[in-house]
């Protein structure tokens, strides 16, 4: 069904991938894992953060968090 798409602004796309209108499957796969301090991972368009001391201690002990064998 057709639809009718108002103004769009678009920051940032780094996988190549943006649909407007009909559409019968996208499956677009990857995975990722990182780890950052406080307002580190703020995204748009203007951001302003004020941290004071911050730190990111990790023990990862999972060997596959997210596997994409057969996640279709």
């Amino acid at each position: 069904m057709p639809a009718i798409v108002g103004p769009v602004q678009v920051v940032n796309n780094s996988d190549g991938i943006v649909q407007f209108g009909d559409s019968l499957i996208i499956s677009p796969k990857s995975t990722g894992k990182s780890n950052s301090g406080s307002g580190a991972a703020n995204t748009g368009a203007f951001v302003v953060t004020n941290n004071g001391l911050s730190a990111s201690n990790v023990l990862d002990t999972n060997l596959v968090d997210q596997p994409m064998i057969g996640n279709n």
